[in-house]
């Protein structure tokens, strides 16, 4: 879940110091001075409307509409004017609340309220937002259920309006100011200023939340999930937060400030080491070349992509164009999109995962009914098999889009080689439709490569060499599946272990079956993109990582420093050995002995 995903407890450190424990999702060290952002919630009177007031209020809550579009409208501006990635990821946010204004099932539900349920507009949109919050909140993806925070934003928004409250969220900010609040909205995040702002603390949240990545795209320290903090910190009070660690510190000891001075200069100094690799070559100290990828979210991030040094993206999640909606994206705004990053990424391959979506991710517009076990049921490639109305158009988008650039298509949750035969026929018939009516498509048609996540698409792995054109391992869930755990079950989230014997085994089979093919194989997973498990992938015999891209400089650091003789050496012994226990001693004693 996306908020507080464990409670957090505050730590009595000194007679004045206290420690709050969260969840770093912006990492760095700030130290300054405690600012609270009122976020703006307004106490929301209900009470009843006579049969002749409803179309009045309705009326009235139209204006309401009206206005938050004019204030996004003017919001889009200043987005215009921001350069860099803060800038593009608060345009295609602010993007998503114009849709959310205009006709969405927000307003239709709001509307549908004052009339059938005769309350007033500020009860009928706070009923509307906690009805569609809960369907969120249920979901066990975490990207998926951040996208609560959106529908909150604007029906916060609306609530203003029609209370007239004014939001003036940062006015009276000081310099050097850490901001203490219950939530912040992404809209109010991206307009910080960080020579002013300079960290942030929140109670709610989550790291695949908006607030989350506008704050990593401004380089601000966040945590969320300080739950007590706000009680007794007054403004002015000098505060640190430790977005790495995932600390909140109220009057810290002069101890603790001198300690966290020394190692807030210290991540400066690596984060200046770390950024003169960006144009270095991912090479071994043997000379062998590895390809660094970046896993993206969002359209917005393409351009991190390019400033981070990745030689492509590995993994393009597309349910981002699913969400947020009562009807399915059509053809050409897929299209639209999809070619859009094309574009931006000048001739670095881009490789689409298809919809991998099921009744445990909430999209209104596949209309799915409720499945008692999401994770084994109908998702992924067995969904866009059965709906031919999800496929078609996405594959003819990706079509059209790889006219601009290099594009690859990767098949979620393949298990069986029917699977793989059934999507290149129905690749191979949308492209003679789009042939006939005039489309430029690529000569030849993208690579098609498939997800190997579930075991038996591991153990088959042989056999699906021979249908696909490339294998992409996805480590999260093969672990999941493998061990028959749920890494978001706090009551079993200790053992999940990506190196148990039995995880390496099928990542190794992969890899030789690969191998044999002579198809590109990858790492799409956490793995990737921490620099511990490098040099077991490498010896295992994979060239490309895919990670997220903060990690890519970490990675590359570590990709540079081993010699590939040494790392095949310690991939055989580890692969002898069945304790995970001793396999990870094994590993960090290789890493300890590379050169930093």
């Amino acid at each position: 879940m996306p908020h507080t995903p464990h409670p957090p407890a505050a730590v009595l450190a000194s007679d004045q110091e206290r420690v709050f424990h969260g969840l770093g999702v912006s990492p760095g060290i700030a130290i300054g001075v405690v600012f609270h952002h009122n976020t703006g919630t307004v106490a929301v009177p209900e009470y009843c409307l006579t049969r002749d007031g409803i179309k009045a209020e309705r009326h009235r809550f139209a204006e309401a509409v009206e206005a938050a579009v004019a204030q996004v409208e003017m919001l889009q501006a200043k987005a215009r004017a921001l350069s860099g990635s803060v800038g593009e990821e608060l345009g295609y946010l602010l993007d998503a609340y114009q849709q959310m204004l205009q006709g969405s099932r927000l307003v239709r539900g709001v509307d549908r309220r004052i009339s059938e349920e005769r309350i007033n507009a500020e009860a009928a949109v706070q009923k509307e937002i906690g009805q569609i919050v809960a369907g969120f909140a249920a979901m066990d993806d975490a990207y998926l259920a951040a996208r609560m925070d959106d529908i909150r934003e604007v029906g916060q928004r609306l609530i203003r309006n029609l209370t007239r409250t004014p939001h003036k969220p940062f006015s009276t900010m000081p310099p050097h100011a850490v901001i203490l609040a219950e939530e912040l909205s992404p809209a109010d995040t991206a307009l910080l200023d960080p020579r002013q702002a300079l960290g942030v603390a929140t109670v709610l949240g989550g790291a695949a939340g908006h607030t989350a990545i506008m704050a990593r795209s401004l380089e601000l320290p966040m945590v969320v999930g300080t739950t007590g903090a706000l009680v007794g910190a007054k403004n002015g009070v000098p505060v640190i937060v430790d977005g790495t660690a995932g600390l909140l510190i109220l009057d810290p000891s002069p101890e603790t400030l001198s300690l966290y001075r020394t190692r807030r200069a210290e991540l400066l100094r690596q984060r200046r080491r770390l950024h003169r690799l960006v144009k270095v070559p991912a090479i071994t100290r043997d000379g062998v070349s590895i390809t660094l990828l970046a896993n993206l979210e969002l359209p917005s991030e393409v351009s991190s992509v390019v400033t981070n040094g990745a030689a492509g993206v590995g993994l393009l999640r597309s349910e981002f164009m699913y969400m947020n909606r009562d009807t399915l994206p059509d053809e050409d705004e897929q299209y639209a999109l999809l070619a859009g990053m094309v574009r931006k990424l000048e001739g670095r391959p881009l490789t689409i995962r298809t919809l991998d979506c099921g009744s445990d991710k909430l999209a209104p517009a596949l209309g799915l009914l409720h499945s008692p076990n999401p994770a084994l049921g109908l998702r992924a490639i067995r969904l866009s098999l059965k709906r031919r109305d999800i496929l078609e158009p996405q594959l003819a988008a990706i079509l059209r889009a790889a006219a601009h650039g290099p594009v690859r298509i990767l098949l979620p949750m393949i298990s069986t080689v029917s699977e793989v035969t059934e999507v290149r026929a129905c690749l191979d018939k949308v492209a003679k439709r789009l042939t006939a009516q005039g489309h430029a498509l690529p000569d030849p048609l993208p690579p098609v490569g498939i997800m190997i996540e579930i075991p038996g698409a591991a153990l088959a792995a042989d056999a699906l060499a021979l249908q696909a054109d490339f294998f992409a391992i996805g480590t999260n869930d093969l672990t999941q599946y493998t061990l028959a755990i749920d890494r978001t079950d706090e009551a079993v989230a200790g053992l999940y272990d990506p190196l148990h014997p039995a995880v390496l085994r099928l990542i190794q089979f992969t890899t030789e079956a690969a191998l044999r093919a002579r198809i590109p194989v990858s790492i799409c997973g956490e793995m990737a993109g921490d620099p511990r498990y490098a040099p077991l992938l490498l010896g295992l015999g994979i060239r490309d990582l895919s990670m997220s891209v903060a990690n890519l400089a970490r990675v590359k650091q570590r990709v540079r420093s081993i010699d590939l003789v040494a790392a095949n050496r310690r991939a055989r012994i580890i692969m002898d050995q069945s304790d995970s226990t001793r396999i990870g001693q094994l590993l960090d004693d290789f890493n300890a002995h590379l050169a930093p």
